[in-house]
């Protein structure tokens, strides 16, 4: 179970415009991600260390935008001004969250720039939805060159703090969540409003940055 990814939902100004503003904070270039035409959405890239990333995406005026989960999710945290939408775990086999969830993995993929096609399968958006503390779950199927995870990086991820329960994240995924979770602290704060992710700590090459 790996810790692969945390997911930034531009708000009214775009995905490059936001982009350049997370890679202002950081200290880090994003690269273009190019488009998930099953899902309705456009994404950027920033490399991190540990085969990890943030995926900074946004919605497009296009029919599975309205119709697949995960760009009704998009959707929403955008129209609200944009923020932190989720966190991302990653995992050889996701059989046993099928016969949990009682729900089979969507196949998903997206084109890069120069035509690669990037493969994947998830699980899990219809809970991110419905609590938007819980990470959903995906599979890589494109060989490990064509992953984030091959990007250069020396930037890391260091901590994701959360609004909601620590039992309820631990209860979604089948096991503990310990404050040190896959090498990056996991904290909680009881809710003011609704659950999800509130902040992502970042390691950088000038100090930590909180976003």
């Amino acid at each position: 179970m790996h810790l692969d990814h945390v997911i930034y939902a531009a708000g009214p100004r775009g995905v490059q415009a936001e982009a350049e503003r997370l890679e202002s904070l950081l200290g880090a270039k994003s690269v273009d991600g190019g488009l998930h035409p099953g899902f309705g959405t456009r994404i950027r890239l920033i490399p991190l260390r540990d085969a990890r990333h943030v995926e900074i995406v946004e919605v497009l005026d296009h029919p599975a935008a309205e119709k697949v989960p995960y760009g009704q999710a998009v959707r929403d945290r955008s129209e609200h001004g944009g923020g932190w939408l989720g966190w991302v775990i990653s995992l050889d086999d996701l059989t046993v969250y099928e016969n949990r969830l009682e729900r089979k993995a969507v196949p998903g993929s997206r084109h890069f720039p120069d035509g690669r096609l990037l493969q994947w399968e998830q699980l899990g958006i219809k809970g991110l939805i419905a609590d938007p503390q819980l990470p959903f779950f995906i599979r890589w199927i494109s060989s490990p060159e064509l992953r984030p995870s091959a990007l250069k990086a020396t930037i890391g991820l260091d901590e994701i703090q959360i609004a909601g329960s620590r039992e309820r994240v631990s209860d979604w995924l089948g096991q503990p969540v310990p404050d040190v979770f896959d090498g990056v602290k996991i904290s909680f704060d009881s809710p003011s409003g609704y659950p999800g992710v509130m902040s992502v700590t970042f390691d950088t090459d000038h100090g930590p940055v909180r976003i």
